[in-house]
């Protein structure tokens, strides 16, 4: 479905709007984000999400509803991996916690206009060449492999730091923050704090790794404004989302190969959609087709089986040393009484 335009102005209009709201929030008090301030924000986005497919539901139709659904998910679940290297670069810059969300918000919102435009350039692709399904599906394929291969043991690294060394050269950055502030004056020179460092890698890292989610999103739905609209709740509720799981994502032991089997699986049906572009089911052999509810299903009962599975994993693996330690106090006491 092709979306007229009044619909792009009027939810570009709501999500600036939400933008400069939530800004205005978060400037107006810096504080530490506690776990339950944040919980409600990320209640409140995820209400958002689920009202704005209702609306689609509605008004679009099933299949426009479903395909949001799906891509809000897929991103949602895959941002969780941005999580990580969030937490290595707020401890490696030592941001101060009651800046944190800001800093946050401003590399979210960053990331998102960035990913417009790598959305408009990847929708025009498809649009013009089939072949890139073909790429696309390889390519998460490929990540599929390399994600599970890789596990959760090795710590996930700052992306391109190279980048963040080169602005630290060529800008003037003083070397000590000025609370929330981009710019600060030292000796009545005007120089950038390095917030605008933190600001930068975090905008960097989000689109980097969306080299990941954006080929998995086009094999859900090839619709421009569903897949930004997806992106847009999704990165919009990563901020809260990193100060409620920050402390448990050690605790998602089996994320990765959750991730892995749901990248794996849309880089198949998008082979399998270049195979339909291509009408080989006409020619050789009849190709499955993969329908959006079959897909939304398969990627929430995976995310869902993966996590349950890592939480039980991580309780048992914490009961293990409290059960060995209550094993061990009969034997002190006999000991003793001995």
């Amino acid at each position: 479905m092709n979306f007229p335009m009044w619909v792009w102005i009027a939810t570009l209009a709501a999500l600036a709007v939400l933008i400069v709201g939530d800004l205005v929030f978060v400037g107006r008090r810096p504080h530490a984000v506690g776990v339950r301030e944040a919980s409600l924000w990320v209640a409140g986005y995820v209400a958002l999400a689920a009202v704005f497919g209702a609306i689609l539901l509605v008004f679009a139709g099933p299949t426009s509803g479903a395909e949001f659904f799906a891509g809000y998910v897929t991103e949602y679940s895959l941002s969780v991996d941005n999580l990580f290297v969030f937490v290595i670069i707020m401890s490696r810059f030592a941001v101060p916690k009651e800046h944190q969300h800001r800093v946050l918000f401003i590399g979210i919102v960053l990331s998102l206009v960035l990913r417009g435009v790598c959305i408009a350039a990847g929708v025009a692709a498809l649009s013009a060449f089939n072949w890139v399904f073909y790429i696309f599906g390889a390519f998460l394929i490929y990540t599929a492999i390399k994600v599970a291969r890789d596990g959760a043991g090795d710590e996930p690294e700052e992306p391109d730091n190279a980048i963040t060394r080169a602005l630290q050269r060529v800008l003037p950055t003083s070397d000590s923050y000025d609370g929330g502030k981009l710019t600060t004056r030292v000796d009545g020179r005007r120089m950038f704090t390095p917030m605008i460092v933190v600001v930068t890698a975090l905008g960097l890292a989000n689109v980097i790794f969306a080299l990941d989610s954006m080929p998995a999103i086009f094999g859900l739905t090839k619709d421009g404004f569903i897949i930004f609209t997806a992106n847009a709740f999704a990165l919009m509720g990563l901020r809260q989302l990193y100060f409620v799981i920050g402390g448990l994502l050690d605790r998602l032991v089996y994320l990765s190969y959750g991730l892995a089997v749901v990248l794996g699986f849309i880089g198949l049906k998008l082979i399998i959609e270049a195979l339909h572009g291509s009408h080989i089911d006409e020619i050789r052999f009849a190709v499955p087709d993969i329908g959006i509810a079959a897909s939304l299903g398969f990627i929430v009962l995976t995310l869902a089986v993966t996590t349950a599975a890592s939480l039980l994993r991580s309780r048992s693996a914490a009961k293990a040393p409290a059960e060995s330690a209550d094993a061990l106090e009969p034997a002190h006491s006999g000991d003793r009484n001995a």
